[in-house]
């Protein structure tokens, strides 16, 4: 049995909450008047619910203020969004999943983690997001990239909604075989759930091609389906799409190179700072080295390198993703141009961008504040939520251009679409086809916040334009849906 907003699994499910629904005052019975509070009351008041219905999730409430206090424009313009609890509905998940993943390690011990799934809105289509497994991922987590999920998702016009899902499971030093073990089990609960019509999944942080390839082999098993849409990241060789491992890297490269161009610059010749050496980050430098940046940086949980000829690509490759090992590692082998730093701050190298392609919340109000004494012209986010509240305040108020994640990395998720659009014609795209076509769904996406952002007297400003344009596609297709 599924309820609203939870799902029942082996485990665990969540309740659905004992909370009053929300109202916003705006409905009213037939034949009486329709009173309405002025938008700033009734978003200060969806927020309040939010933070009440669901108590100690920070990312969650800090996602959905992120959107919400920018939303009064629309609300004001178009009160039929008000009168048929759009925000309330959008703000609550259709879904959420909580499952146990039982698993033996090479020892033979038994291990137990936690599995999610948050299918956030399925008005656009089927849900759509990335598993995660690392040790921080809880429900608010999940919620927080799921809800984001949503809009970047919106913003690419392909048919595709919002969810996010993974385990607190941490693949870090474990062998291939208990990797194995351990997705085998996550997807024997999964499948339940997802389906190329219904939720379809893909990579996240710890979660890349070898996790995606064990996940589809037990789905395949258990039901005996060749259902190649189910996930997405798959390789090449069985129903992947070219450039899908680049492809959140090399949008963002290409909506930064968008803000500048609509400034009247060119990237070529700049020079950028990149956080993180996991897959967003080492495409990002790529794509930055192909369009004649020069990237100087990476960083994991040790510290960073600063590289002053800039970052040698295929030495990065060969360190993160053949041999697994830091980015000291790097440095060492590099020769006398690179040095690591230990701890510190990568925002504290000057450059002319900067990307975090980290986490989130890593770019804090002081690293902001380095950033733009040192000059920076426009900072990106690969990838999701990395710059704090304050941190993308001080960026906007000091004219900095900035690209926030549900617009600037959505080139991972279309590429993910286009991936489903060649499965289900059975048919495998040139990667000249699949990077023509990411080029030009992040142009649209560029396009669409800049002028959505000026019909709303926000000129410039990409976090409105995004949120925006975002929520009205969704909010439109909801209306058209009814009260579901």
């Amino acid at each position: 049995m599924t309820l609203p907003g939870a799902a029942l699994s082996c485990a665990q499910a969540t309740a659905p909450s004992a909370s009053p629904p929300v109202s916003t005052g705006s409905r009213a019975r037939k034949g009486s008047p329709v009173t309405r509070p002025d938008t700033k009351t009734l978003l200060a008041s969806l927020l309040a619910d939010i933070e009440r219905r669901n108590p100690a999730q920070p990312e969650f409430h800090q996602a959905a203020h992120e959107v919400l206090e920018t939303l009064a424009p629309v609300l004001a313009a178009r009160p039929e969004y008000a009168d048929a609890g759009l925000v309330e509905r959008l703000c609550e998940p259709e879904r959420q999943i909580i499952f146990r993943v039982p698993w033996q390690d090479d020892h033979g011990r038994v291990h137990v983690n936690r599995g999610f799934r948050v299918e956030f809105n399925s008005a656009l289509g089927p849900y759509k997001g990335g598993l995660r497994f690392h040790p921080s991922v809880d429900l608010g987590i999940m919620k927080f990239l799921g809800f984001e999920q949503i809009f970047k998702n919106a913003l690419t016009g392909l048919g595709i909604g919002g969810g996010k899902g993974g385990s607190d499971f941490d693949p870090h030093g474990r062998s291939d075989a208990e990797v194995m073990r351990f997705c085998q089990s996550f997807m024997t609960e999964l499948h339940r759930h997802i389906g190329e019509h219904t939720d379809v999944p893909a990579g996240d942080i710890g979660v890349g091609g070898r996790e995606i390839g064990y996940l589809f082999g037990q789905y395949r098993r258990i039901t005996n389906r060749w259902e190649a849409g189910v996930l997405t990241g798959k390789g090449t060789r069985w129903g992947g799409s070219a450039i899908r491992p680049e492809a959140t890297g090399y949008g963002n490269v290409l909506f930064t190179a968008a803000m500048l161009r609509e400034r009247g610059e060119d990237l070529e010749g700049q020079t950028a700072v990149v956080s993180g050496s996991g897959n967003v980050a080492i495409y990002t430098v790529e794509k930055l080295i192909a369009l004649g940046a020069n990237p100087l940086t990476c960083s994991d949980s040790t510290g960073y390198v600063v590289d002053d000829k800039g970052i040698d690509v295929e030495l990065l490759k060969q360190i993160k993703e053949v041999e697994r090992g830091r980015v000291g590692d790097y440095a060492a082998r590099r020769g006398a141009s690179a040095r690591f730093i230990a701890g510190g701050s990568v925002w504290d190298v000057p450059a002319d961008i900067a990307l975090p392609s980290a986490t989130q919340n890593e770019l804090d109000a002081d690293a902001a504040a380095t950033l733009v004494r040192n000059g920076v012209k426009a900072v990106s986010e690969g990838a999701n939520m990395p710059a704090t509240p304050e941190a993308v305040h001080l960026l906007r108020q000091a004219g900095v251009a900035f690209g926030p994640g549900k617009a600037a990395n959505a080139g991972g998720v279309a590429v993910s679409a286009l991936e489903m659009s060649q499965n289900h014609a059975r048919t495998v795209w040139p990667r000249a086809r699949v990077e023509e076509e990411l080029t030009h769904i992040m142009n649209g996406i560029h396009a669409t916040c800049h002028e959505t952002a000026e019909r709303y007297g926000a000129s410039g400003d990409y976090v409105t334009g995004a949120n925006i344009a975002g929520f009205e596609r969704v909010a439109d297709a909801m209306l058209e849906q009814g009260v579901i």
